[in-house]
């Protein structure tokens, strides 16, 4: 777990700073090393409810990786992340790229049907098929 540096600071609004020796740091897990939360499940159940924000946005990823930069909202409190000075930074993956959806049904790909044409043995014993991992 990183280990981390509460320090209050005075930008242009009242934020709380951490200071992280290492990036990135999971959101449940840093609601546990704040002592925000008691346990990680109840940190999973309040970001699953929707009452954590990262970035200005509510945040239902349980275990999204936040970097030195990000913000996060808890209980009316702001948390500004940073980075101590002896850390390296590690680099922010890029964001996913969604892709368009088709606008009619005439534009969306077409899918191949596959028929099955014989079905797995039945065990006579057991009465169940087998599982073919290969």
């Amino acid at each position: 777990m990183a280990a981390i540096e509460l320090r209050e600071t005075n930008m242009n609004e009242d934020f709380i700073e951490i200071e992280l020796e290492e990036e990135p740091i999971e959101l449940c897990n840093l609601l546990k090393v704040l002592d925000l939360v008691e346990t990680g499940g109840q940190a999973k159940a309040l970001i699953g409810e929707g009452y954590v924000g990262v970035n200005y946005e509510i945040c239902t990823i349980k275990r999204k990786k936040l970097y030195s930069g990000d913000v996060l909202a808890f209980d009316g409190e702001l948390f500004q992340l940073t980075l101590s000075e002896d850390a390296t930074p590690n680099p922010r993956p890029p964001e996913p790229v969604q892709k368009a959806q088709p606008q009619s049904s005439e534009e969306a790909p077409k899918k191949s049907k596959r028929k099955r044409t014989k079905k797995p043995k039945v065990d006579e014993k057991t009465g169940r098929r087998p599982i073919s991992f290969g």
